[in-house]
């Protein structure tokens, strides 16, 4: 899977998720951009966005997407809150799929 992972993601948490191809937000030179406008480049590019804010779905028609949305669900954007999480966001990259949002959460 092609995963975009959002700005709010430290730099190195990419490395935490193989078998994919992941980049960031902040490598494609997209930081700052607004959410919209963010997830209109996205299309075509990525199966998968994954972000921390936890208002996307409400800010954004998820369902007119072409790709799936993760929104994980920690305690912060630490690495040592995250690094837990890697194996619950496996699971919610499987089950992403196009006009789709899937929490993961511990």
């Amino acid at each position: 899977m092609r995963l975009l992972l959002d700005e709010n993601f430290p730099s190195d948490f990419s490395a935490l998720i193989t078998g994919h191809d992941v980049q960031t937000v902040h490598r494609l030179g997209w930081s700052g951009m607004k959410n919209g406008e963010l997830l209109r480049r996205a299309a075509g590019l990525f199966d998968v966005f994954m972000t921390l804010n936890r208002n996307l779905e409400f800010q954004q028609n998820i369902k007119a997407l072409s790709f799936g949305v993760i929104v994980v669900r920690s305690l912060s954007n630490r690495m040592l809150h995250l690094r837990p999480m890697v194996q619950t966001i496996e699971l919610a990259i499987q089950g992403a799929a196009p006009g789709i949002l899937v929490v993961a959460e511990l």
